[in-house]
């Protein structure tokens, strides 16, 4: 069965929310998440929702390893050190 199409365009109200303009966005066009990105591309805004970031362990996931031969170092402990 076919999906029902989506808007592409639809008329939004704007309004002021304190010293800055607001836009209400339908349902249809939700964005996920609290935050969004906004640039102008000539007289045109496009509103984009921002990349959820990537936890350290997905990230190191997606890294290849090293094909490097890193010198071996000698890990002394520190010494004391007297403080008056």
């Amino acid at each position: 069965m076919a999906q029902p199409q989506q808007p592409t365009t639809k008329e939004v109200r704007l309004f002021r929310n304190n010293r800055s303009q607001a836009v209400r966005i339908p349902v249809e066009f939700e964005l996920p998440g609290e935050r969004a990105l906004i640039s102008r591309e000539g007289d045109k805004l496009i509103i984009e929702p921002v990349p959820q970031s990537t936890g350290l362990l997905e990230l190191l996931a997606k890294w290849s390893p090293l094909d490097e031969n890193f010198l071996e170092i000698e890990d002394k402990p520190a010494e004391p050190e007297e403080i008056f």
